[in-house]
């Protein structure tokens, strides 16, 4: 196997093992075997199980933020025009419904790390959450006119209740839990927080003729 095949394999074995057991449950022996690869190569790949683990969570952070860039483009490229935000608000809740729902467990070792004991680990676990925020603060700010501060903290709002209803959906679904589908969750929950953005909008905030 060419070395970056084995490489993706490796990191493939490790996400599963980490999403299902944790970091601390999982050995690089366990890695290891499961890969059929010797420790010493395993080791020439990564050199502890903390630089295995991180590379699993930077790999997934990288498609969690390709898929809030995509949401906000629109809005950065072009005039705002009405109904431009809650298309946004719409787009970036549905990026993290089929993120959690395409990551499946795996979306945990983002949101629900085990490993932060580590101020230094801690920031490398959350950079994608943290980059996300940054992202859909620096759209809020020009429509709302509030400080970047602000911004910030409704940025992660909006975050967290994207986040915690597309886990709550996967999870319900592992249990057997039947639901209305994909597109009725994302709507319900852009109804939800586009209700409170849009009475954010700045009163003087001029939209771009059609």
């Amino acid at each position: 196997m060419a070395r970056d095949e084995r490489r993706a394999q490796v990191l493939r074995i490790a996400q599963e093992l980490f999403s299902s057991e944790g970091f601390h449950h999982v050995s690089m022996d366990d890695i290891a075997d499961r890969a059929e690869v010797s420790k010493p190569v395993l080791y020439r790949h990564f050199p502890s199980k903390l630089d295995l683990y991180l590379a699993v969570v930077e790999e997934r952070g990288t498609d969690l933020l390709g898929a809030v860039d995509e949401a906000v483009r629109p809005i950065e490229d072009g005039p705002v025009k009405p109904g431009d935000g809650r298309a946004v608000v719409a787009a970036i809740v549905r990026a993290y419904m089929t993120f959690v729902e395409t990551a499946g467990e795996s979306s945990a070792l983002l949101f629900e790390s085990d490993v932060t004991h580590d101020t230094d680990v801690r920031a490398r676990v959350e950079h994608a959450s943290s980059q996300t925020a940054r992202r859909i603060a620096a759209v809020l700010q020009p429509v709302t006119g509030l400080t970047a501060e602000d911004c910030d903290i409704l940025a992660v709002a909006l975050i967290s209740l994207a986040q915690g209803a597309a886990t709550h959906r996967y999870r319900s679904a592992e249990d057997g839990t039947e639901d209305a589908g994909h597109e009725h969750a994302a709507e319900l929950v852009t109804r939800l927080a586009w209700a409170g953005v849009q009475g954010l909008i700045r009163p003087d905030f001029e939209y771009a003729e059609s």
